[in-house]
């Protein structure tokens, strides 16, 4: 038995033991790119095996946010695709606006980016008074660095020129403030917002939505799991709600196509249809 077979044992070891000593269970997941995350962990670990890192996760409760962290991917910008916001901001929140109260959900919200992204749309179109933002993820360390609103100077250039792409009506420096090298957002924008743990493998259906968005999240997901997510967003959106995901992500791949109908297929937003 060669190296690679025996590390793919120990993964599926560690993937038991995560699910049977936490509760955590990751065996939806596209599992070549679990197997990369489960590496990249006991390299920052510096575990010697991933069976060492499978004994650690058994006996130290203090290393599970840890782990969640590295398998999770929390990755992101703010206003990333910005032709994805230029969208929501001229076909979706017209729409929205004819509701008397906007829940939105963001899934898999990383470190909260998208999250303040879409409170600033909200803002400039006047609705974020009677907006309320779900922002959840399987992390508790990245939701922590989220609530924060702090990020690296070095990202404002890109968070600003991405802000612009998007139809931005002022500048991005209205939003925040600079200090020691980091951004730290206007505190009026996490107003409306609620940082949540939320599991898409395992947990239910998450209130009554009229946007949702889960952008690059599917694409970590096996093909039930994906199923699993897509059938959440679907019990979860009101008739007519929104359903917005990354580049890559099609529900026409999956069984429940028949229930979102493409605004813009380029874009990855869909809607549920209202009829059914």
């Amino acid at each position: 038995m060669d190296l690679h077979q025996r590390e793919n044992i120990e993964i599926e070891l560690f993937m038991q033991a995560l699910k049977a000593r936490h509760g955590y269970d990751f065996a939806g997941y596209a599992q070549a790119s679990f197997g990369r995350r489960v590496r990249a962990l006991m390299q920052s670990a510096g575990a010697a095996t991933i069976s060492s890192l499978t004994e650690r996760l058994i006996h130290d409760e203090a290393f599970l946010p840890e782990v969640i962290g590295k398998l999770s991917v929390p990755v992101s910008e703010m206003f990333r695709n910005p032709l994805v916001f230029d969208l929501l901001r001229r076909e979706v929140l017209p729409v929205l606006a004819s509701y008397p109260q906007i829940n939105i959900w963001q899934a898999g919200c990383a470190h909260g980016e998208e999250a303040y992204s879409i409170a600033i749309l909200l803002k400039e179109a006047g609705l974020y008074a009677r907006a309320r933002i779900y922002a959840t993820d399987i992390s508790d360390v990245a939701l922590q660095v989220a609530r924060e609103g702090i990020y690296p100077l070095r990202e404002a250039k890109l968070f600003s020129s991405n802000y612009l792409q998007a139809g931005g009506t002022g500048s991005l420096a209205d939003w925040y403030t600079a200090a020691y090298n980091h951004i730290k957002l206007d505190v009026s924008l996490a107003e409306r917002i609620t940082f949540a743990n939320h599991n898409l493998a395992a947990d239910g259906v998450f209130g009554e939505m009229h946007l949702i968005l889960c952008r690059n999240v599917l694409i970590y997901f096996g093909e039930e799991l994906q199923q699993r997510a897509l059938g959440l967003f679907r019990d979860s959106l009101v008739r007519g709600g929104f359903l917005c995901l990354g580049d890559r992500e099609r529900p026409s791949e999956l069984r429940f196509a028949e229930d979102f109908r493409a605004i813009d297929a380029g874009a990855s937003v869909f809607r549920r249809f209202a009829s059914r």
